[in-house]
């Protein structure tokens, strides 16, 4: 019964927040996520976007103009421009949008981070939620 209620704890605690929220309209910090997704150019940004959207991955991707980056590979500084992808999400489908990133992505290791919202404007919130299907 203890390991039970140990491994039952975070969808009981999980239920009560959607439940808190609910009742008061309040939104509860983390639900949401905002993903950081580089690109080679913006020819393979605007696919992965689009694939990303498609699936029903995210509310909104937005695709930044060419930033600069320097970083290690295989023991060498590089130095390239890049594309940067921001998307907008259920915390919940972070793993899943992940997978599909690294699926179609032609960089060996393409950097896939991302950063749960603490807060913001609920009226927004409520457009990722209606956008994007639940679990």
């Amino acid at each position: 019964a203890m390991a039970l209620s140990l491994l039952m704890y975070p969808v009981l605690k999980s239920l009560a927040l959607q439940l808190h929220s609910a009742v008061t309209g309040s939104y509860i910090s983390g639900t949401h996520s905002i993903a950081f997704i580089n690109c080679l150019n913006e020819e393979i940004a605007k696919d992965i976007a689009r694939g990303i959207m498609d699936k029903k991955l995210a509310a909104c991707v937005n695709i930044l103009p060419k930033t600069s980056a320097l970083y290690f590979w295989k023991g060498e500084i590089e130095e390239s421009t890049e594309i940067l992808l921001l998307v907008k999400t259920r915390t919940s489908k972070i793993g899943e949008l992940s997978n599909y990133v690294r699926s179609i992505h032609p960089f060996e290791i393409p950097e896939i981070i991302s950063l749960p919202i603490d807060q913001g404007n609920p009226l927004y919130f409520k457009w990722i939620e209606e956008s994007i299907p639940r679990d």
